[in-house]
């Protein structure tokens, strides 16, 4: 497999060369992709520094768009799985391979890495997470424990068919429920999520809550 990480990345100087470094002591032979979304600190600086090809976008424009400039680019540099992982060094680098394995021996198509949902997540968080793996599952007819992970692995295929709407964190909503419907096969594995990195979610619980929830409304209406 030719392996191309693909990180998002706003206002994360602080945590992305840690993410990088462990990821390519992981996987060596990845291409590691780095989107700064409009950063002003030097998130990008940071990112060519530890060696990764940096997108760079002249404002913030959303995590979803992030991810696509992010896939565009590892596709045109001959991927033939993706990872998507955080910049705020939530997910461990360390865990890629057991997200790729399920797609190595042909038991998946797209994989999550899924978080357990016990006293280390934020309560808010635990019963956001809870409801959307029950919704996703009900409507991809696939059983699922983690719908809003941004750890994630997939194949070209899935990468270049499945282009969903959606421009911040609503993509990746999106992105699972229009690859369920697609008909691809999707596994979940359990990874560890480290909170409290000292990095500031940029997630907007408001309206970020907001567009994912339309997102798996329309589903179930469809």
């Amino acid at each position: 497999m030719q392996v191309g990480v693909v990180i998002p990345a706003y206002q994360a100087a602080a945590t992305i060369r840690d993410v990088i470094t462990r990821t390519q002591a992981t996987i060596p032979a990845a291409a590691i992709i780095v989107v700064d979304d409009g950063s002003t600190d030097e998130t990008g600086d940071e990112g060519r520094s530890a060696g990764a090809t940096v997108l760079t976008h002249p404002r913030n424009r959303g995590k979803g768009t992030a991810l696509r400039s992010g896939t565009r680019e590892a596709i045109a540099r001959g991927a033939t799985v993706l990872v998507t992982i955080d910049a705020d060094g939530q997910h461990p680098p360390e865990a890629i391979p057991r997200l790729l394995h399920p797609i190595k021996e042909g038991q998946a198509d797209l994989v999550l890495g899924a978080r357990k949902r016990d006293q280390g997540m934020p309560i808010a968080r635990r019963f956001t997470n809870w409801l959307s793996a029950a919704l996703a599952t009900r409507i991809g007819g696939q059983p699922l424990r983690d719908a809003q992970t941004g750890f994630r692995a997939f194949t070209r295929e899935v990468a270049e068919r499945v282009q969903p709407a959606g421009d911040r964190y609503e993509y990746e909503a999106n992105f699972l429920l229009d690859a369920l419907r697609a008909g691809y096969r999707v596994a979940s594995v359990d990874v560890p999520t480290i909170y409290g990195t000292g990095a500031r979610s940029h997630f907007r619980a408001w309206s970020d809550t907001w567009r994912m929830a339309r997102a798996f409304a329309r589903r179930m209406v469809v």
